[in-house]
């Protein structure tokens, strides 16, 4: 069994989410909005991993806070890239007005695999993963709350 570790920001302002739509192979738009992230490189910590991915994506040296959600899961094999299981990693982002206007041409990876960014309404819009339109962003962020852990194993 393979596992692929990603971490992911969450960047909570004013009752919306930032997040990003990504290109698929062809470049054009895919069709569901999600946090930025991605996978941790071999003998990364969690922190540094959720640092870099935000870096690279949008540009901005994001301020880690607190983890607040966990989700694994799996996937079915034509979707899974060749991983078996995920496990994601949610951190809070504590300096979300930095992500207010980012310029994707000038990061390394945001132009490239990002089509849109915006702060979004996750129950207003397509958004993955789905379970993130069910959880009460505002008391995680300004409460101190235990994770919020949600599996989905088949």
């Amino acid at each position: 069994m393979s596992r692929r570790i990603t971490v992911r920001g969450i960047i909570y302002k004013d009752g919306k989410i930032f997040a990003v739509k990504h290109k698929d192979h062809a470049g054009s738009a895919k069709e569901f909005w999600c946090t930025p992230g991605g996978g941790l490189d071999d003998g990364e910590a969690l922190e540094d991993g959720i640092r870099r991915e935000l870096k690279e994506e949008t540009g901005v040296d994001a301020q880690v806070g607190r983890l607040l959600f966990i989700q694994q899961f799996s996937k079915t094999p034509d979707a899974s890239h060749g991983f078996d299981e995920f496990l994601e990693f949610f951190f809070q982002i504590t300096n979300p007005d930095d992500f207010e206007m980012i310029d994707l041409t000038s990061t390394t990876h945001g132009d490239a695999e990002i089509s849109a960014y915006d702060f979004v309404d996750p129950t207003a819009v397509i958004f993955l993963p789905t379970c993130i339109a069910n959880i009460d962003f505002k008391r995680y962020v300004e409460t101190i709350q235990p994770p919020y852990i949600y599996t989905d194993l088949k």
